[in-house]
Formats: structure tokens, C-alpha cells, sequence
């Protein structure tokens, strides 16, 4: 019976946050394109940790304060004045990566992630690390807030499409009553499941990041499985759950 499953909710934006109770759920917060692909990637490759951080001043002090770490972030897709790196997953292969603290700040995903107020636990997804965090959310047995990130608090094609390729894998296994989870499912059934990068590329996001030159990044961002890991956050660091 439905009733006896755990819930399943899809918030598509930071600005609708309000109106869903986090308070023992299992959170995904989803911000594809990149900062939630930028952490499943450096993770694999072997970082000690990502401690995400809401303002660009705060990363450089913490990178100031934490040996053999990494001060990385954009704001409006380039790299923030005052960090070392950017936050594309191709800048964290483990020759660079492992074993470092990776600090870092984002237009959307990290702001997000500290918004959620009393969740059970707190994880991010994104496509190179679905299936990962799919197997994950049905072991815990709890409901499920899927976060989308968005963009600047506008509605986006890309953390909907993964919000939906989470629901149709798991609409068996929860409760969906949630027409924004319903949407996303049927935007993913119909648009993109074949392949997420055709349909993305006409999105708002894609055409902004690829006037820096970043198409590569985004063909990355949509590849299914590449990094399959779930970044878990304990205290204010995100490791990977084994």
C-alpha cells in the first residue's frame, strides 16, 4: 500500500523551500550544471573532503585556515575573484585532488545546502552519480526532499530533469503525491531519457555556460554514472558514504 511507503517530494526551487518540511527527511540537493557534479568527481577521485561554503570571503578564509586545501567556486559561471579554481569536474582529477580539502562556493547549490533546516541527512545528486544515490535513498527508508538548486531561484531544465530521473527510478518505491516530482518524472519520460545532453542544450544555463566556452563541462555534467559515490554531509563536510 502506498500509504506505508516513505514520501517523495520534488522542490524546484530555493524560493519554494519554505513551503516543504525538511525535518527528517532525506535531503538531495541537485545542481547539475556544476557544482553538485563538481563534487561527485572530486570525491571519486580521492579529495578527503568538500566543505561547501555560501560566500566567496568565507571559502578563502577557511582555505586560509585548513592545510592541503583547494579554494574553488564560481559566481555566474566563472571563476570568483580571490579563489584558485573553478568548478568544473574536469579541474579534480585525482593526480590533483586526492587526499586534499576541497573548499567551495557557488552560485546556487551551495546557498541551498544551508538552507535545510532538521533533515536526517543531507546528500547531492547529480547525473554522474544517479544510480548511486537512487540505491542510496532506498536503503534509508525515509522521505525524500529532491532540492533543486536552480538558478538564482528561477525554475531550470537541467536539476529538474535529474530530480525526474530519480523519481522514475524510484516511483515504485515511495509515495509520489507531488505534482512537481509528476512533472519532472514526465519531462524526463518524454524529453531526455534517452540522452539528457540533446534536450539540454537548448536550456537557459547551457547557452549561458557555453558563452565561456564550457559545452564540454556540461556534456560531462549529463553523463550517467561516471562518479558513482554519495557525498553525505557530516558537520560541515561532505565525504563520501560508505
Amino acid at each position: 500500500m502506498t500509504q506505508d511507503l516513505p514520501k517523495l517530494e520534488v522542490c524546484l526551487s530555493p524560493a519554494l523551500l519554505h513551503l516543504y518540511d525538511t525535518k527528517g527527511s532525506v535531503v538531495v540537493i541537485i545542481d547539475v550544471f556544476r557544482a553538485t557534479s563538481t563534487i561527485a568527481a572530486a570525491l571519486h577521485n580521492g579529495a578527503k573532503c568538500v566543505v561547501p561554503v555560501a560566500s566567496v570571503q568565507e571559502c578563502i578564509e577557511l582555505g586560509k585556515q585548513t592545510a592541503n586545501s583547494i579554494t574553488a567556486g564560481e559566481r555566474d559561471g566563472k571563476v570568483a575573484e580571490g579563489l584558485e579554481f573553478g568548478n568544473s569536474p574536469s579541474e579534480y582529477p585525482r593526480t590533483f585532488v586526492e587526499g586534499k580539502t576541497l573548499v567551495l562556493t557557488t552560485t546556487n547549490g551551495t546557498r541551498l545546502l544551508h538552507m535545510i533546516e532538521h533533515p536526517a541527512t543531507i546528500i547531492t545528486g547529480s547525473f554522474l552519480n544517479l544510480s548511486a544515490v537512487c540505491e542510496f535513498l532506498i536503503s534509508q527508508g525515509k522521505n525524500v526532499l529532491l532540492g533543486c538548486a536552480a538558478w538564482k531561484d528561477r525554475f531550470n531544465l537541467e536539476d529538474t530533469l535529474f530530480a525526474g530521473a530519480v523519481v522514475n527510478r524510484l516511483k515504485d518505491k515511495f509515495s509520489i503525491n507531488c505534482d512537481s516530482a509528476r512533472a519532472a518524472n514526465y519531462l524526463y519520460e518524454h524529453s531526455a531519457e534517452s540522452n539528457p545532453i540533446d534536450f539540454l542544450r537548448n536550456s537557459s544555463h547551457f547557452k549561458r555556460l557555453s558563452a565561456y566556452g564550457l559545452e564540454k563541462d556540461m556534456e560531462y555534467c549529463a553523463t550517467p554514472d561516471l562518479h558513482p559515490v554519495v557525498p553525505i554531509l557530516h558537520g560541515r563536510e561532505l565525504i563520501v558514504h560508505s
